[in-house]
């Protein structure tokens, strides 16, 4: 019996990880998508088999259409059918204002963040379009509240790739929609995650948190669960929608 599939891109790691535990709940084959921490990928893989589910991890790099065709084959060799997409993988550098900016720094941001996601979007359709011999499908893309808010003297060049990212979500959905396919969107904002790290500042959420009409930060585990609900049956009349996470924010 052939199996559902979904792949959630940069699941290593925060609501990528905590996507692919959850969604492997509902009986799916679950590919945790990584790029370079395949220790963390293998970690998730065991949690969700520990669990009396099933993963696999798969490598490749996000700005890289080689790799994400690559990642596709690879998925395709398993004996089931891609049904839902998570494009979660994203990029950002050490916090700056635009005078710190580099073109080569701009491009490598949107490479992954804007770039792979459409290539991933692309290849995900040729397999879930009627159209293409698929039954349809459900797409989520994970945005940030940064594509409203702007992220100044901080992310600009982060924020400009997640406001294409809703851009995309939007125009993919009236693409695809007689295709059975559903794309909507989320925009997570201050949540604790290991990418506040990657700005060099781990403690950026405890820091801006009193800003938060909720007053607090949120947790992976709260944006996945929006996720789930968005690919499910249960959101089956909801597309070209985004959903934020961030507290009122």
């Amino acid at each position: 019996m052939k199996e559902n599939i979904a792949l959630i891109t940069g699941a290593s790691r925060g609501i990528g990880a905590a996507t692919a535990k959850l969604l492997a709940q509902q009986n799916l084959h679950i590919i945790v998508h990584y790029h370079k921490n395949q220790e963390a990928a293998l970690t998730v893989v065991e949690h969700i088999i520990e669990h009396d589910g099933s993963a696999q991890a798969i490598q490749a790099d996000i700005s890289q259409e080689s790799d994400i065709i690559e990642l596709f084959n690879q998925i395709d060799k398993i004996n089931g059918k891609l049904t839902m997409l998570v494009n979660n993988a994203g990029i950002l550098f050490q916090q700056s204002t635009i005078a710190a900016l580099n073109a080569e720094q701009i491009s490598k941001v949107l490479n992954t963040n804007v770039t792979g996601t459409l290539l991933c979007c692309k290849e995900a359709v040729k397999r879930m379009a009627i159209k293409y011999g698929g039954n349809g499908g459900a797409i989520v893309n994970v945005s940030s509240a940064a594509s409203r808010l702007g992220a100044p003297g901080e992310y600009i060049d982060y924020a400009a790739s997640k406001g294409a990212i809703d851009t995309i979500t939007i125009g993919l959905s009236l693409e695809v929609a007689e295709q059975k396919i559903r794309v909507n969107g989320v925009r997570p904002g201050l949540i604790y995650t290991e990418i506040n790290g990657d700005g060099g500042e781990p403690n950026r959420v405890d820091r801006l948190s009193h800003n938060i009409p909720m007053k607090r930060g949120g947790q992976p585990e709260e944006v996945a669960q929006a996720i789930v609900w968005l690919l499910s049956d249960k959101a089956s009349y909801v597309t070209g929608s985004h959903i934020d996470l961030a507290g009122g924010k």
